[in-house]
């Protein structure tokens, strides 16, 4: 169990996401922090890494890693696809 609240964990999510933002624009990408829900975190990929085959990879082993190494090791990224950022229920 995570033993912060989905607000605390809030700007040093905010600060390991702005950490590896720069990695993903030297491929053309891009990644917006959209809000921690129940310890998950919900993010959204951007310009090329939308559709690229690599972004699950980058996902997981590129931001999620570094999520778990800087903050918590149980926290968990989801990708919320463009368009369903209002949406996020159904997630």
């Amino acid at each position: 169990m995570i033993p912060f609240t989905d607000e605390e964990l809030m700007n040093p999510v905010k600060n390991v996401i702005d950490k590896v933002r720069p990695s993903l624009a030297l491929d053309g990408g891009d990644i917006i922090f959209i809000t921690v829900k129940n310890s998950k975190v919900y993010i959204q990929l951007r310009g090329a890494c939308i559709g690229c085959a690599s972004s699950g990879t980058t996902l997981k082993y590129g931001v999620e890693r570094q999520l778990r190494m800087d903050i918590h090791p149980e926290l968990t990224v989801i990708n919320v696809p463009l368009g369903m950022e209002n949406d996020m229920d159904n997630l």
